[in-house]
C-alpha cells in the first residue's frame, strides 16, 4: 500500500497525542506519597478551631458529619487510643508533648493525609484529622483523560481536514511533472502562495522555461546542422551522379570536381566545429594554460592569413605592445583565427584591418577593426548565437556557417574573458576582447 504524505501527516500527529496520553498518566499513576503538606495542615487547623468554638456535643457531631461528606474524619483521641497505633510512635509522642502547640503532618500515603492537631486545653483531647483526597485525584484524571480524548478526536478530524489543504500543492507538482516528463514543455503552475511552496512551484515554473528554452535551442541546433549538412551533400550527390552518368564534358569535369572538394572542405569544417564546440560545452575539454607573448601570437596568425588577405590587397595595421599572457595557447589561437578570417572574409578588396593592443593596470585590451560591409545594429545581440549568420545568402557564399564566432565566445568565457563588439553597415565591425590581467600583490 502506497504510503502517501496525508496519511503520514495524520499517523504523526495521533501518534503524538497517544504517547503524550500514555506519558501523562503513567506520571499521574505514580504513587501519591506526597501531597502539599502545608495545606492540609492549613485545613486541618481551621477544622479543630471550628470544632473548638462549638460547646454543645450534638452539634459537634453535627459537624463531624458533615465534614465526613467531604472525606475529612474526625476523631478525639487521647494518648490511649487505638487509632494511634497504625501510626509512628515518635509521632504519637510529639502528638502529647506539651511543647508542641501547632498542627503536623503525621502520615501521608495512599491518598490519604493524618494530621495531628495538640489539645488546644488541658480539658479538651488532641484531634486526629484524616483526609481523603483520592477522590480528587480520580476527578482529576477522569477530567485529563476525557480533555485528551478529546484533544486527539478532534484535533485528528482537523488535521486530516489540514492536510489535505498541505498535500494539494504537492499532487498539483506531481502532476505537473508527468505532464513534463511526457513531453509537454508548456505546463506552468499558477498560485498566490507566498510560503515554501509557492517558492518550489516558483522553481518548478523556472525549471520548465529553462527546459523549453533548451528543447528549443536543441531543435534549432538539428535543423541548423541538418541544413547545412544537406546543402553540400546535395551538391556533392548531384554532380558525382551527373559525373558517373558522362552527361558532363570532359573539359568541364575538373570545375565540378574541384566543386565536390570544396564541398567536402565546408563538411569537414562543419565536422571540426560541432566537435570543438561539444567538447568546450563539456566538463572533460583539455585545458592546458601556457605562458607566451600575446602580441607574437597575433603576429603569426596575420602571416599565417597572408595568402587570403594579399589576395584581396587588404593592408593590414599592427599595433601591438609585448605582453606575456598564460592562457590555453591553443584555444586562443583559435579565437585570433576566426575574428581575424570573419575580418578579411567580409572586408572587401583594398579594404584595410587594424589590429591593436592597449593595456590597462587590470586588463589587457585587443580590438580587430575592418573596413568591412558591417553589422546591422538589430543583428548585433545574435551574432555570438549558434548557426546565426546575418546574411545567409552571403555567408553561404563566403563558405560560412555561423559557428565561428560561438566558437570564440566558448573560448573566452572559459578564461574568464569577455568580447565586445561596435559596427555599423558599410563602416565597418571592431571586436574588443578584454582579457584581465592577474594582480599583483607586494
Amino acid at each position: 500500500m502506497r504510503k502517501s504524505l496525508r496519511l503520514r501527516i495524520v499517523a504523526t500527529f495521533i501518534g503524538i497525542v497517544i504517547v503524550s496520553l500514555i506519558l501523562s498518566f503513567i506520571l499521574n499513576m505514580q504513587p501519591q506519597e506526597k501531597t502539599p503538606n502545608h495545606t492540609m495542615v492549613t485545613i486541618a487547623e481551621d477544622i479543630a478551631t471550628i470544632i473548638n468554638l462549638i460547646d454543645e456535643p450534638e452539634k459537634v457531631k453535627t459537624s463531624l458529619n458533615i465534614f465526613a461528606r467531604y472525606g475529612l474524619i474526625i476523631n478525639s483521641v487521647n494518648e490511649q487510643s487505638e487509632l494511634l497505633a497504625s501510626l509512628p510512635d515518635d509521632k504519637v509522642h510529639e502528638l502529647f508533648n506539651g511543647n508542641t502547640t501547632e498542627a503536623f503532618m503525621m502520615s501521608n500515603k495512599d491518598e490519604t493525609a493524618i494530621v495531628g492537631v495538640p489539645r488546644m486545653n488541658e480539658e479538651k483531647n488532641a484531634l486526629l484529622i484524616k483526609i481523603n483526597f483520592s477522590s480528587i485525584f480520580h476527578n482529576v484524571k477522569r477530567t485529563l483523560f476525557i480533555s485528551l480524548l478529546t484533544v486527539l478526536v478532534i484535533g485528528s478530524l482537523l488535521i486530516m481536514f489540514m492536510s489535505g489543504y498541505i498535500v494539494k500543492p504537492i499532487k498539483r507538482l506531481t502532476l505537473a511533472a508527468k505532464k513534463m516528463a511526457s513531453g509537454d514543455l508548456t505546463v506552468r503552475l499558477k498560485h498566490h502562495k507566498q510560503d515554501e511552496f509557492g517558492e518550489l512551484m516558483d522553481s518548478f515554473n523556472h525549471m520548465a522555461s529553462e527546459l523549453q528554452k533548451i528543447d528549443s535551442v536543441r531543435d534549432d541546433f538539428v535543423s541548423n546542422v541538418s541544413h547545412e549538412m544537406q546543402s553540400p551533400l546535395t551538391s556533392i550527390r548531384g554532380f558525382t551522379r551527373a559525373l558517373q552518368d558522362g552527361v558532363i564534358p570532359l573539359e568541364e569535369q575538373k570545375e565540378h570536381l574541384d566543386i565536390i572538394y570544396e564541398e567536402t572542405l565546408r563538411l569537414s569544417r562543419l565536422s571540426d566545429n560541432l566537435l570543438r564546440l561539444a567538447s568546450l560545452d563539456s566538463e572533460h575539454h583539455p585545458f592546458n594554460l601556457t605562458t607566451f607573448h600575446l602580441d607574437e601570437q597575433l603576429r603569426r596568425t596575420i602571416v599565417l592569413a597572408e595568402p587570403q588577405w594579399a589576395h584581396k590587397n587588404i593592408k593590414i595595421e599592427l599595433d601591438l605592445l609585448p605582453y606575456e599572457i598564460k592562457v590555453d595557447k591553443d584555444l586562443f589561437e583559435q579565437v585570433w583565427q576566426n575574428l581575424i578570417n570573419n575580418a578579411i572574409k567580409y572586408t572587401g578588396p583594398d579594404g584595410f584591418i587594424h589590429v591593436a593592443m592597449v593595456m590597462s593596470a587590470s586588463v589587457v585590451k585587443v580590438s580587430i577593426r575592418d573596413s568591412g560591409q558591417g553589422i546591422p545594429e538589430e543583428a548585433i545581440p545574435y551574432i555570438f548565437d549558434r548557426f546565426y549568420m546575418v546574411d545567409k545568402a552571403r555567408s553561404s557564399a563566403l563558405k560560412g556557417n555561423g559557428l565561428g564566432l560561438s566558437i570564440v565566445i566558448k573560448i573566452l568565457k572559459l578564461h574568464d574573458c569577455t568580447i565586445d563588439v561596435e559596427s555599423k553597415v558599410g563602416e565597418g565591425t571592431k571586436f574588443t576582447v578584454t582579457i584581465p590581467r592577474p594582480s599583483t600583490t607586494s
